[in-house]
């Protein structure tokens, strides 16, 4: 372990860094907006969704916040062919403005109270929208940090957009503790919400200012070298079914992780446990800063350890591990906290590589279409989800088939990634 942080990498040109902060920066934002709407449903549900028990209001909320999750799918197939084909820049710059745009929507959109249903359609179509655009942005930047990294330094670029990740995660968390902390709990249920998603659009703003002067990787890697068979990104994925369901596991796994500890357990210990609200957003905040630490760790462990052999044993560490969330199942932040903070680990190294593990697992020409269909498959049918299964186990008193599920995410995807590298399916980094 020593030798692995006594050795620095080397010199990162100044361009190469310009080019991943305005692409992790822009990653950071969508993450932020994306997160700020699941920390913040306790207070948006009952606005657009009245009931006269919070935690179905709640829970309708959390099923739109699925919803966008389901519209991913459509963004990886539509605009994943487009960055194969016409080039990644353009397709990037559409992604954060359309964030940007849905964002200041949701910020200014009247209530039920106001608009009756039309609120709800709007909030909807909003999420809809920034599924489309998250989409396609988590599978471009992964493939493009792929494509942009020099040799030995894959996994440390998809690391740095790990951090990227978590400063828009730690970000949301920070401003909704920020805005909990200033105005009472009423204020924040009734228009205080509000605030988080106008910061967001701003910042958005900016970072698509910064987004114009990225480099195009479509043919600037070795990887062109390999011819891409006739029929394009599509007759190349037909050929590739083991590596396309692998990313969808490999995408999964770690997807319900992130949505449990991120938005799950934060919303669970609100509206069920009736925690209060700074203290929580405090404690995921803190959770937030230590994962980000951690990611330049795992980053630096994987390409001196090789990517494939640190994916796999993590993986089934965060199996075993993922039961910890047993620990809170009642009213108590000393419950909550321990599960936060002890979960940080677990959660670093399965989002610290993920997203390098899905984009070395298909050629160039049709990584970004592959990457994002795989993607947007494995976050919509159990990332976007593992809230509302978390909180309906609970609400069903068996608590304890969340972790099993979870844990049968991880091992399937680590079944999986074996067969597929043995058949020679990874193609970069390892």
């Amino acid at each position: 372990m020593a030798s692995l942080l006594q050795r620095s990498p080397a010199r990162v040109p100044v361009s190469t860094r310009r080019a991943l902060l305005a692409l992790g920066g822009g990653n950071a934002v969508e993450w932020y907006d994306w997160m700020v709407y699941g920390l913040l449903a306790s207070s948006i549900g009952p606005q657009f969704f009245p009931s006269s028990n919070p935690l179905s209001s709640t829970m309708s909320a959390l099923a739109v916040f699925a919803v966008g999750f389901a519209a991913r799918p459509l963004g990886a197939v539509v605009f994943g062919r487009i960055a194969d084909r016409a080039g990644r820049k353009s397709v990037m710059l559409f992604s954060i403005g359309s964030m940007v745009a849905t964002s200041l929507v949701i910020t200014v959109t009247p209530t039920h109270a106001a608009i009756g249903t039309w609120a709800g359609v709007i909030l909807l179509l909003s999420r809809i929208v920034q599924g489309v655009s998250t989409g396609i942005e988590a599978p471009l930047n992964s493939t493009y940090a792929v494509e942009l990294a020099p040799e030995g330094h894959t996994a440390r670029f998809g690391a740095i957009m790990g951090v990227y990740v978590q400063v828009g995660i730690v970000g949301a968390s920070l401003v909704c503790f920020g805005v909990s902390s200033v105005m009472s709990q009423e204020a924040l249920d009734s228009w205080g919400w509000r605030i988080p998603f106008a910061i967001g659009a701003l910042a958005g703003g900016v970072f698509l200012w910064l987004r114009r002067a990225l480099p195009e990787t479509l043919e600037s890697t070795a990887d062109t070298a390999e011819e891409a068979p006739s029929g394009g990104p599509w007759a190349e994925l037909a050929r590739r079914k083991l590596a396309l369901l692998t990313i969808v596991f490999v995408v999964a796994g770690a997807q319900a992780i992130n949505y449990t500890w991120t938005t799950g357990l934060p919303n669970l210990a609100r509206t069920t446990h009736h925690e209060d609200s700074s203290s929580v957003f405090a404690i995921t905040t803190l959770s937030g800063v230590l994962v980000g630490c951690l990611y330049p760790l795992v980053g630096r462990i994987a390409d001196r350890s090789r990517i494939s052999r640190t994916f796999w044993i993590s993986r089934l560490a965060t199996a075993a591990l993922v039961f910890i969330v047993l620990v809170y199942q009642g009213r108590g932040l000393t419950g909550f906290t321990v599960v936060m903070l002890v979960g940080a680990p677990v959660l670093a190294f399965t989002m610290g590589l993920y997203n390098t593990v899905a984009a070395t697992l298909m050629p160039m020409h049709c990584r970004v279409t592959g990457v994002g269909i795989g993607y947007a498959v494995g976050v919509a049918g159990f990332g976007g989800t593992a809230p509302y299964v978390l909180l309906w186990f609970q609400d069903h008193g068996a608590a304890a088939a969340f972790p099993v599920y979870v844990a049968v995410l991880c091992l399937i995807s680590v079944l999986l990634y074996r067969l597929a590298f043995a058949r020679g399916a990874v193609r970069a980094g390892d």
